[in-house]
Protein backbone atom coordinates (compact mmCIF):
# COMPACT_ATOMS: atom_id res chain seq x y z
CA UNK A 1 0.00 0.00 0.00
CA UNK A 2 2.94 2.20 0.88
CA UNK A 3 4.60 1.89 -1.98
CA UNK A 4 1.51 2.39 -3.98
CA UNK A 5 1.00 5.79 -2.48
CA UNK A 6 4.48 6.62 -3.47
CA UNK A 7 4.44 5.46 -7.31
CA UNK A 8 1.46 7.60 -7.10
CA UNK A 9 3.06 10.63 -6.01
CA UNK A 10 6.14 9.92 -7.95
CA UNK A 11 3.68 9.89 -11.41
CA UNK A 12 1.72 12.95 -10.04
CA UNK A 13 5.23 14.79 -9.74
CA UNK A 14 6.02 13.83 -13.22
CA UNK A 15 2.95 14.23 -14.87
CA UNK A 16 2.75 18.21 -13.37
CA UNK A 17 6.69 18.59 -14.63
CA UNK A 18 5.76 17.29 -17.40
CA UNK A 19 2.60 19.40 -18.04
CA UNK A 20 4.32 22.76 -17.14
CA UNK A 21 7.43 21.92 -19.11
CA UNK A 22 5.06 21.72 -22.15
CA UNK A 23 3.14 24.82 -21.32
CA UNK A 24 6.59 26.70 -21.04
CA UNK A 25 7.56 25.54 -24.22
CA UNK A 26 4.36 26.32 -25.98
CA UNK A 27 4.20 29.96 -24.85
CA UNK A 28 8.07 30.16 -26.11
CA UNK A 29 6.89 28.62 -29.38
CA UNK A 30 4.24 31.67 -29.55
CA UNK A 31 6.44 33.83 -28.88
CA UNK A 32 8.68 32.87 -31.31
CA UNK A 33 5.94 32.61 -33.99
CA UNK A 34 4.92 36.39 -33.27
CA UNK A 35 7.66 38.18 -35.51
CA UNK A 36 8.04 40.23 -38.00
CA UNK A 37 7.64 43.82 -38.64
CA UNK A 38 5.84 46.19 -36.08
CA UNK A 39 4.34 49.59 -36.70
CA UNK A 40 3.48 52.05 -34.76
CA UNK A 41 1.67 55.33 -35.10
CA UNK A 42 1.87 57.01 -31.28
CA UNK A 43 1.49 60.83 -30.37
CA UNK A 44 4.74 62.61 -29.10
CA UNK A 45 3.95 62.73 -25.16
CA UNK A 46 3.85 59.00 -25.69
CA UNK A 47 7.84 58.65 -27.36
CA UNK A 48 9.66 57.95 -23.74
CA UNK A 49 6.84 55.12 -22.35
CA UNK A 50 6.89 53.54 -25.44
CA UNK A 51 10.29 53.12 -26.37
CA UNK A 52 10.98 51.78 -22.45
CA UNK A 53 7.72 49.47 -23.44
CA UNK A 54 9.37 48.36 -26.52
CA UNK A 55 12.41 47.49 -24.87
CA UNK A 56 11.04 45.51 -22.39
CA UNK A 57 8.18 44.13 -25.04
CA UNK A 58 11.42 42.70 -26.53
CA UNK A 59 12.15 40.88 -24.17
CA UNK A 60 9.13 38.34 -24.63
CA UNK A 61 9.03 38.90 -28.13
CA UNK A 62 12.49 39.14 -29.63
CA UNK A 63 11.93 38.45 -33.40
CA UNK A 64 9.03 41.05 -33.51
CA UNK A 65 11.06 44.49 -35.09
CA UNK A 66 9.02 47.62 -33.91
CA UNK A 67 9.23 51.05 -35.43
CA UNK A 68 7.51 53.85 -33.20
CA UNK A 69 6.93 56.31 -35.63
CA UNK A 70 5.89 59.84 -33.40
CA UNK A 71 3.87 62.93 -34.13
CA UNK A 72 0.96 65.11 -33.51
CA UNK A 73 -2.05 62.76 -32.84
CA UNK A 74 -3.95 63.92 -35.42
CA UNK A 75 -0.92 64.05 -37.64
CA UNK A 76 -0.46 60.48 -36.86
CA UNK A 77 -3.89 59.93 -38.11
CA UNK A 78 -3.91 61.88 -41.52
CA UNK A 79 -1.23 59.78 -42.18
CA UNK A 80 -3.36 56.65 -42.20
CA UNK A 81 -6.24 58.00 -44.19
CA UNK A 82 -5.13 60.70 -46.19
CA UNK A 83 -1.75 59.84 -47.20
CA UNK A 84 -2.02 55.48 -46.94
CA UNK A 85 0.83 55.13 -44.58
CA UNK A 86 1.42 51.26 -43.58
CA UNK A 87 0.44 51.08 -39.80
CA UNK A 88 -0.21 48.50 -37.23
CA UNK A 89 -1.68 50.48 -34.25
CA UNK A 90 -2.38 53.88 -33.52
CA UNK A 91 -1.92 55.37 -30.19
CA UNK A 92 -4.15 59.01 -29.17
CA UNK A 93 -2.89 62.08 -26.74
CA UNK A 94 -7.27 62.03 -27.13
CA UNK A 95 -8.91 59.07 -27.75
CA UNK A 96 -11.71 61.06 -29.49
CA UNK A 97 -9.21 61.28 -32.51
CA UNK A 98 -9.25 57.52 -33.36
CA UNK A 99 -13.30 57.62 -32.43
CA UNK A 100 -13.37 60.82 -35.12
CA UNK A 101 -10.58 60.30 -37.47
CA UNK A 102 -10.41 56.12 -38.03
CA UNK A 103 -13.26 54.17 -36.90
CA UNK A 104 -15.28 53.30 -38.98
CA UNK A 105 -13.66 52.99 -41.62
CA UNK A 106 -10.25 52.04 -40.65
CA UNK A 107 -10.30 50.97 -37.19
CA UNK A 108 -13.16 49.12 -35.22
CA UNK A 109 -12.99 49.92 -31.74
CA UNK A 110 -10.96 51.79 -29.04
CA UNK A 111 -9.41 51.01 -25.94
CA UNK A 112 -8.82 54.09 -23.16
CA UNK A 113 -5.60 52.90 -21.16
CA UNK A 114 -3.84 56.35 -19.66
CA UNK A 115 -4.53 60.06 -18.68
CA UNK A 116 -2.25 63.09 -17.97
CA UNK A 117 -3.12 66.94 -17.35
CA UNK A 118 -1.90 70.16 -18.86
CA UNK A 119 0.71 72.63 -17.20
CA UNK A 120 2.90 75.40 -17.85
CA UNK A 121 6.72 74.37 -18.17
CA UNK A 122 9.56 76.09 -18.41
CA UNK A 123 13.40 76.26 -17.35
CA UNK A 124 15.43 77.95 -14.53
CA UNK A 125 16.47 80.38 -17.10
CA UNK A 126 13.24 81.28 -18.09
CA UNK A 127 12.08 84.91 -17.50
CA UNK A 128 10.46 85.46 -13.98
CA UNK A 129 10.60 82.05 -13.57
CA UNK A 130 11.16 82.67 -9.58
CA UNK A 131 8.10 84.57 -9.63
CA UNK A 132 5.30 82.33 -11.97
CA UNK A 133 2.84 80.75 -10.13
CA UNK A 134 -0.61 79.39 -10.18
CA UNK A 135 -2.26 82.85 -10.04
CA UNK A 136 -0.26 84.72 -12.39
CA UNK A 137 0.77 82.33 -14.83
CA UNK A 138 -1.36 83.63 -17.33
CA UNK A 139 -0.05 87.64 -17.00
CA UNK A 140 3.41 86.29 -16.89
CA UNK A 141 3.00 84.60 -20.51
CA UNK A 142 1.72 88.16 -21.68
CA UNK A 143 4.57 90.13 -21.44
CA UNK A 144 6.25 91.62 -23.89
CA UNK A 145 9.59 90.03 -23.05
CA UNK A 146 8.29 86.50 -22.21
CA UNK A 147 7.85 83.96 -25.31
CA UNK A 148 6.27 80.70 -24.94
CA UNK A 149 4.91 78.38 -27.50
CA UNK A 150 2.50 75.38 -27.64
CA UNK A 151 1.51 72.60 -30.61
CA UNK A 152 -0.55 73.24 -33.65
CA UNK A 153 -4.89 72.09 -32.53
CA UNK A 154 -4.88 70.89 -36.38
CA UNK A 155 -2.05 68.80 -35.88
CA UNK A 156 -1.63 67.91 -32.02
CA UNK A 157 -4.45 67.42 -28.92
CA UNK A 158 -1.95 69.46 -26.91
CA UNK A 159 -2.28 72.24 -28.87
CA UNK A 160 -6.26 72.10 -29.03
CA UNK A 161 -5.79 71.27 -24.68
CA UNK A 162 -3.80 74.60 -24.80
CA UNK A 163 -6.95 76.41 -26.06
CA UNK A 164 -9.28 74.81 -23.83
CA UNK A 165 -7.30 75.66 -21.01
CA UNK A 166 -6.66 79.26 -21.63
CA UNK A 167 -10.76 79.18 -22.19
CA UNK A 168 -10.65 77.47 -18.74
CA UNK A 169 -8.47 80.05 -17.23
CA UNK A 170 -10.42 82.64 -18.72
CA UNK A 171 -13.72 81.63 -16.77
CA UNK A 172 -11.96 80.73 -13.30
CA UNK A 173 -9.92 83.43 -12.77
CA UNK A 174 -12.45 86.43 -14.37
CA UNK A 175 -10.31 87.62 -16.89
CA UNK A 176 -11.97 88.26 -19.92
CA UNK A 177 -10.53 88.50 -22.80
CA UNK A 178 -7.51 86.61 -22.16
CA UNK A 179 -8.12 84.04 -24.27
CA UNK A 180 -7.52 86.51 -26.71
CA UNK A 181 -4.77 87.98 -26.40
CA UNK A 182 -2.87 84.48 -25.66
CA UNK A 183 -3.74 82.93 -28.73
CA UNK A 184 -2.44 85.89 -30.71
CA UNK A 185 0.75 85.92 -28.99
CA UNK A 186 3.64 83.92 -30.10
CA UNK A 187 2.54 82.36 -33.29
CA UNK A 188 5.88 81.76 -34.72
CA UNK A 189 6.59 79.59 -31.77
CA UNK A 190 3.56 77.26 -32.78
CA UNK A 191 5.11 73.13 -33.58
CA UNK A 192 3.25 70.26 -34.97
CA UNK A 193 3.77 67.97 -31.80
CA UNK A 194 4.03 69.55 -28.41
CA UNK A 195 7.34 67.42 -27.67
CA UNK A 196 9.25 69.70 -31.26
CA UNK A 197 8.95 73.07 -28.48
CA UNK A 198 11.71 71.34 -25.83
CA UNK A 199 14.37 71.82 -27.80
CA UNK A 200 13.48 75.95 -28.22
CA UNK A 201 12.76 75.97 -24.26
CA UNK A 202 16.41 73.90 -23.73
CA UNK A 203 17.64 76.73 -26.12
CA UNK A 204 15.65 79.41 -24.03
CA UNK A 205 14.28 80.37 -27.79
CA UNK A 206 11.46 80.68 -25.58
CA UNK A 207 10.95 80.52 -22.23
CA UNK A 208 7.64 78.36 -21.67
CA UNK A 209 5.45 75.80 -22.77
CA UNK A 210 1.65 74.42 -23.03
CA UNK A 211 3.08 71.06 -22.12
CA UNK A 212 1.59 67.94 -20.61
CA UNK A 213 2.66 67.08 -17.08
CA UNK A 214 3.97 63.64 -18.06
CA UNK A 215 6.62 64.99 -20.77
CA UNK A 216 7.79 67.94 -18.17
CA UNK A 217 8.21 65.04 -15.64
CA UNK A 218 10.08 62.27 -18.33
CA UNK A 219 12.66 65.40 -19.42
CA UNK A 220 13.25 66.30 -15.97
CA UNK A 221 11.68 70.22 -16.80
CA UNK A 222 10.07 72.65 -13.99
CA UNK A 223 6.01 72.83 -14.35
CA UNK A 224 3.80 74.50 -12.76
CA UNK A 225 0.87 72.75 -11.44
CA UNK A 226 -2.60 74.27 -12.58
CA UNK A 227 -5.86 73.82 -10.75
CA UNK A 228 -7.91 71.17 -11.34
CA UNK A 229 -10.55 73.70 -13.31
CA UNK A 230 -8.09 74.50 -15.67
CA UNK A 231 -5.59 71.91 -16.00
CA UNK A 232 -8.06 68.94 -17.66
CA UNK A 233 -7.18 66.28 -14.91
CA UNK A 234 -9.87 65.47 -13.19
CA UNK A 235 -12.81 63.05 -14.02
CA UNK A 236 -15.15 64.72 -11.72
CA UNK A 237 -15.24 68.19 -13.47
CA UNK A 238 -15.99 66.43 -16.83
CA UNK A 239 -19.35 68.62 -17.31
CA UNK A 240 -17.53 71.88 -15.94
CA UNK A 241 -14.19 71.47 -18.81
CA UNK A 242 -17.09 70.56 -21.61
CA UNK A 243 -18.58 74.48 -21.20
CA UNK A 244 -15.33 75.38 -23.53
CA UNK A 245 -14.47 74.19 -26.41
CA UNK A 246 -12.38 74.52 -29.85
CA UNK A 247 -12.84 73.53 -33.04
CA UNK A 248 -9.99 71.94 -35.50
CA UNK A 249 -10.24 70.81 -39.09
CA UNK A 250 -12.29 67.12 -40.00
CA UNK A 251 -11.90 64.71 -41.97
CA UNK A 252 -12.56 66.34 -45.81
CA UNK A 253 -11.43 69.93 -46.45
CA UNK A 254 -13.66 72.80 -44.69
CA UNK A 255 -15.06 70.65 -42.45
CA UNK A 256 -14.39 71.72 -38.86
CA UNK A 257 -14.54 68.83 -35.51
CA UNK A 258 -16.05 70.43 -32.47
CA UNK A 259 -13.82 69.56 -29.25
CA UNK A 260 -15.37 69.77 -25.96
CA UNK A 261 -13.49 70.37 -22.84
CA UNK A 262 -12.86 66.59 -20.93
CA UNK A 263 -10.68 64.86 -18.95
CA UNK A 264 -7.34 63.73 -20.83
CA UNK A 265 -7.51 60.57 -21.81
CA UNK A 266 -5.44 58.31 -24.72
CA UNK A 267 -6.63 55.93 -26.83
CA UNK A 268 -5.36 52.47 -28.40
CA UNK A 269 -6.40 51.19 -31.91
CA UNK A 270 -5.46 48.24 -34.01
CA UNK A 271 -5.92 49.39 -37.73
CA UNK A 272 -8.18 47.09 -39.92
CA UNK A 273 -5.40 46.78 -42.67
CA UNK A 274 -2.79 45.70 -40.21
CA UNK A 275 -0.51 44.09 -41.71
CA UNK A 276 1.25 42.19 -38.58
CA UNK A 277 -2.13 41.54 -36.58
CA UNK A 278 -0.49 38.42 -34.48
CA UNK A 279 2.30 41.38 -33.43
CA UNK A 280 0.11 43.69 -33.18
CA UNK A 281 -2.24 42.55 -30.90
CA UNK A 282 0.88 41.14 -28.72
CA UNK A 283 2.07 44.17 -28.40
CA UNK A 284 -1.62 45.81 -27.35
CA UNK A 285 -2.08 43.37 -24.72
CA UNK A 286 1.95 43.76 -23.42
CA UNK A 287 0.66 47.69 -23.17
CA UNK A 288 -2.35 47.62 -21.39
CA UNK A 289 -1.26 45.22 -18.52
CA UNK A 290 -1.26 46.16 -15.59
CA UNK A 291 1.99 44.78 -14.71
CA UNK A 292 3.55 45.43 -17.47
CA UNK A 293 3.02 48.72 -20.23
CA UNK A 294 0.08 50.16 -17.60
CA UNK A 295 2.81 50.02 -15.01
CA UNK A 296 5.70 51.38 -17.54
CA UNK A 297 2.91 54.58 -18.33
CA UNK A 298 2.41 55.09 -14.79
CA UNK A 299 6.02 55.69 -13.89
CA UNK A 300 6.33 57.81 -16.66
CA UNK A 301 3.23 60.18 -15.09
CA UNK A 302 0.53 58.57 -17.35
CA UNK A 303 -1.85 57.25 -15.23
CA UNK A 304 -3.96 53.81 -16.06
CA UNK A 305 -7.66 54.31 -16.79
CA UNK A 306 -7.71 50.73 -17.48
CA UNK A 307 -10.36 48.85 -17.22
CA UNK A 308 -12.41 51.88 -19.16
CA UNK A 309 -15.67 52.73 -20.62
CA UNK A 310 -16.08 52.51 -23.88
CA UNK A 311 -18.69 52.89 -26.56
CA UNK A 312 -17.19 50.36 -29.26
CA UNK A 313 -17.74 47.62 -26.33
CA UNK A 314 -19.59 44.91 -29.05
CA UNK A 315 -16.15 45.43 -31.65
CA UNK A 316 -13.55 44.84 -28.95
CA UNK A 317 -12.13 41.66 -29.33
CA UNK A 318 -12.52 38.76 -27.03
CA UNK A 319 -9.15 39.03 -25.55
CA UNK A 320 -9.09 42.64 -24.91
CA UNK A 321 -12.37 43.01 -23.03
CA UNK A 322 -10.76 42.29 -19.81
CA UNK A 323 -9.79 46.25 -20.19
CA UNK A 324 -12.77 47.38 -20.91
CA UNK A 325 -16.15 48.21 -19.61
CA UNK A 326 -19.66 49.04 -21.16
Amino acid sequence: MKKTKQLISILLVLTLSFSCNNTNKQKKQDDNTISGKLIIFHAGSLSVPFKQITEEFNKEYPNVKIILEPAGSRKCARKITDLNRDCDIMASADYKVIDNLLIPDYADWNIKFASNEMSIVYNEKSHYANEINKNNWYNILLKKDVAFGRSDPNSDPCGYRAVLTSKLAEKYYNQNGIVKKILAKDLNYMRPKEVDLISLLEANAIDYIFLYRSVAEQHNLKFLILPDSVNLKNPELGEYYSTVSVEVNGKKPGEKIAHKGEPMVYGVTILKNAKNKPAAEAFTKFLLSKNKGAKIMEQNGQPSVIPSNTISYSKIPDKFKQFVKK
